[in-house]
């Protein structure tokens, strides 16, 4: 374990049995930090010395909109708005793909106390599973984004990606540790920037780990793999022992990923990153859960799923949480967001420590029929679909078809396939199957076919959902498409595509 690495260690275990004291001590030096903002004196900050009097202060949620006019001053250059200063960066936020872009703050107290902590502890903990590491004999691979946006930007503001704030601010000694140039990881033209990064990154034999989404990596290794004509990854950078991967699910990828590289040798580690901040990470390889930091200027507070988009929902702090049960994410942080929904549930799979398993997001699900299908059902079962039936998925979304004077009504999954199954009709029917094993409501509304008939899969053309992504300006090494919706708004464009390809 390299020393500095060992307080971040120290740090998490001493969390054990003190989840309300460590947490209340993190909003108070949050709250102490913000009292002499714009936000804090209009919320009077001053006169909040416990949670039950922020809980007065800040009576509700504050989603982006509540907060949108006050960023675009911060964006503009005035001073001590959210938080203390002038804020010069701001993650465009890419969590979903419909309507306005959200600008997140970037402060230099949320790089130094959230984001480049929450990557300590990542590395901390693979170090401390994986002691014969030697990940430091070689070079870090870090797919990012860019500053592309579409704003008119005051000189020296700084708009793109969380991932482009994080490289262009990285010191110096990591700067020469990590590839590829500054100059290709910002470009903003992806036609270009992806093969220069696959050209780049062919060219070296010394990277011994790998950090980005895993759906977008997959497209740049599999490119280095075409490029040098290697089998594997291991045969391009020998030393290769890890991939940090976060933003969406892994378990449709393992597979393809078992494939073109040494299985033997290679490690996988799941972060639980976004614009908004660095909020758990994966402490223990052999199991999924990731453990929530609980010292990383955030506070945690969680709403019941049921209630996520209640208007007047109840709010519990983490030390109050339950195991096994499903919550809409919550944060108060250094960035300046006060009790912010981000958009993202979470399954609560140990409460001491706290450990929490992604779910979804809040408005990514499909209840059009009480069958209350989320995210995590449809991943697991996609993954379980294709290990069985020997296909890879690339994409996909999925939504309702309601029902018609003589059919019910079903899902519709429009899939782009990696490697195609010998049958579509196999593929859906076992995807329906898998789908009912995960979710007893599913399950219970297709029984005999009384309420909702089988699924159906269009096999979607190769690019589709990256036409689709360029098409909204969300294409990029951030990507994410949304899996599950509970009406058509984005299946119904995909399908448009498709059919003027």
């Amino acid at each position: 374990m390299r020393p500095v690495f060992q307080p971040r260690l120290r740090a998490a275990a001493s969390w054990r049995g003190r989840t309300e004291e460590v947490q209340r001590a993190e909003l108070a030096r949050i709250v102490k930090m913000a009292r002499d903002t714009q936000w804090g004196r209009e919320h009077r900050y001053r006169h909040i010395g416990s949670y039950e009097d922020f809980r007065l202060a800040v009576p509700r949620t504050v989603p982006y909109d509540n907060v949108r006019p006050l960023v675009m001053r911060m964006i503009a250059g005035e001073r001590d708005v959210l938080w203390p200063g002038v804020c010069r960066s701001f993650a465009q936020s890419s969590g979903t793909s419909d309507g306005r872009s959200k600008y997140i703050p970037v402060t230099a107290e949320s790089l130094r106390m959230t984001h480049y902590r929450g990557a300590r502890h990542s590395v901390a903990h693979y170090l401390d599973n994986v002691p014969d590491s030697r990940i430091f004999d070689g070079r870090a691979f870090i797919l990012g984004g860019s500053f592309a946006n579409e704003l008119t930007l005051p000189d020296g503001v700084r708009v793109g990606d969380l991932s482009a704030n994080l490289i262009y601010d990285l010191p110096r000694w990591a700067e020469l540790a990590r590839v590829p140039s500054r100059r290709i990881a910002l470009m903003e033209d992806w036609s270009r920037k992806l093969p220069a990064l696959i050209e780049s990154a062919a060219r070296r034999d010394d990277i011994t780990n790998l950090s980005g989404v895993p759906s977008w990596f997959l497209t740049v290794a599999k490119g280095v793999l075409e490029l040098t004509g290697a089998a594997t990854l291991h045969d391009v950078w020998p030393r290769l022992e890890v991939f940090f991967h976060g933003g969406i699910a892994f378990g449709p990828y393992r597979e393809q990923y078992r494939r073109i590289t040494d299985s033997g040798r290679m490690h996988y580690l799941e972060n639980y990153n976004a614009s908004e901040g660095f909020f758990a990470v994966q402490d223990d390889i052999s199991s999924p859960a990731m453990l929530m930091l609980l010292e990383a200027g955030q506070f945690f507070e969680f709403i019941p799923v049921a209630q996520a988009e209640a208007d007047n929902p109840e709010i519990i702090p983490a030390w109050q949480v339950e195991s096994g049960r499903t919550y809409a994410l919550v944060i108060t942080a250094v960035n300046g967001l006060c009790r912010y929904p981000i958009g993202d549930t979470v399954r609560i799979e140990s409460t001491d420590p706290l450990r929490i398993r992604v779910a979804g997001r809040t408005k990514h699900f499909i209840n059009a029929f009480g069958e209350e299908l989320m995210v995590h059902n449809a991943d697991a079962a996609i993954a379980e679909t294709c290990r069985c039936l020997g296909c890879d998925v690339a994409n996909y979304t999925a939504a309702p078809v309601y029902a018609g004077d003589r059919t019910r009504g079903r899902h519709e999954w429009l899939v782009e396939f990696e490697r195609e199954p010998a049958s579509l009709d196999q593929f859906a029917a076992m995807l329906d199957d898998e789908l009912q094993r995960q979710n007893s409501d599913y399950q219970a509304k297709r029984t005999g076919n009384l309420f909702l008939d089988p699924l159906t899969v269009v096999k979607a053309r190769s690019g589709l959902f990256d036409r689709w992504l360029a098409s909204t300006g969300k294409l990029g090494g951030q990507r994410k498409v949304p899996r599950l919706c509970n009406d058509r708004r984005f299946i119904d464009p995909m399908l448009e595509i498709q059919h003027n390809l």
